[in-house]
């Protein structure tokens, strides 16, 4: 009995490191100082970048999204949504990407279907100027079946404290800009597979005429980045606090960053809830309040800014290319958690 004969296979590990390993380097920044292999990443700030530096990290995954792409065959956007989730979670505190690791477990590891999810976390890290700096692929056999995967990703990011976003002075009166996200980003899928897959008993490649595509391309569809359209606008403490409208939606999500004393009225009128959420809605007849808290109903970043200031960041985020953000409520007396939609 040998290793191999357990269910785990040194050499597909070895191919699979020498496959992601251009991947990883082609993202590496001036700050990487050490190569794909060493036991840890190497990375230093940039001298005089930052007067009082202060790091900024967070981990996440995204959540049974997978089941999709295990269905679709489709591995190379899993990637792409890990790295943009994490980004924009560091993001509403002011900090750009430093670095970004990830870690992959699977029962029986396929050197391509690996190379397929880091070419995705490759492309979304230089589209973010972030290095994948290292990570680590598990074969687990007998925890995974064939064929399936689990990833969760690490990013590290800095911010100046001065330029940190913390929500402290939003105040009554301030407005919410919101930021449309492109479908359902990386929550409610579980909601959502047994709407599509066990109650309409749709296959993968089922044509939808009401999102004029099929299931798959509409479920898979990615992760949005924020950072090129929010990095510009940072400057000049126009922008008091942000919200990345992940799982429990923006009910729970909002009050995160909101100050004692204060609330929001979001106004479900002012932007058009894109079709994937009526089609859902409709299909599985959800309630209106489990669809609030279980996806992002087409908002996927909420701006909180002075209402002097709102329609000039919106029409900054316009020549940014973003033509959709819009005020979609404001800040009221109250405690949070507490949203109230009107």
């Amino acid at each position: 009995m040998d290793y191999k004969a357990s269910g785990v296979d040194i050499d597909a590990g070895n191919e699979t490191v020498r496959r992601i390993r251009g991947l990883a380097r082609s993202t590496f920044t001036s700050g990487v100082l050490s190569d794909i292999g060493s036991f840890g990443g190497l990375f230093r700030l940039q001298p005089g970048h930052y007067r009082e530096p202060v790091l900024v990290a967070s981990a996440d995954g995204v959540g049974t999204k997978l089941k999709v792409a295990f269905l679709a065959q489709r591995h190379d956007t899993i990637g792409r949504d890990l790295v943009n989730h994490c980004v924009n979670d560091i993001l509403v505190q002011g900090a750009e990407p430093l670095f970004f690791l990830d870690y992959l477990a699977t029962g029986r590891l396929s050197p391509a279907v690996a190379e397929s999810i880091v070419s995705g976390m490759a492309a979304a890290c230089r589209a973010n100027g972030c290095a994948l700096l290292g990570g680590e692929t598990a074969e687990m056999p007998g925890f995974y079946g064939d064929g399936e995967y689990d990833v969760a990703g690490f990013i590290v990011g800095a911010v100046d404290r001065s330029r940190l976003i913390t929500g402290r002075t939003i105040a009554v009166g301030d407005v919410l800009v919101g930021v449309p996200s492109a479908g359902l980003h990386t929550n409610g899928y579980s909601l959502a597979r047994r709407v599509v897959f066990d109650h309409l008993r749709l296959e993968i490649d089922s044509y939808v005429p009401e999102l004029s595509r099929t299931v798959g391309e509409a479920l898979l569809e990615q992760h949005r980045s924020y950072l090129p359209l929010i990095q510009p606008l940072l400057d000049g403490g126009r922008i008091k606090g942000m919200a990345h409208i992940t799982g429990g939606g923006i009910t729970d999500n909002l009050p995160r960053v909101l100050p004692h004393g204060t609330a929001a009225v979001v106004n479900t009128g002012a932007w058009e809830v894109p079709a994937i959420f009526r089609w859902l809605q409709g299909s599985g007849s959800i309630p209106d309040d489990d669809m609030l808290r279980t996806f992002n109903m087409g908002i996927g970043l909420i701006i909180v800014t002075g209402r002097d200031h709102a329609e000039p960041l919106i029409d900054e985020l316009a020549a940014l290319g973003e033509h959709d953000a819009r005020v979609i409520g404001e800040i009221v007396a109250g405690e949070p958690p507490n949203v109230t939609y009107v």
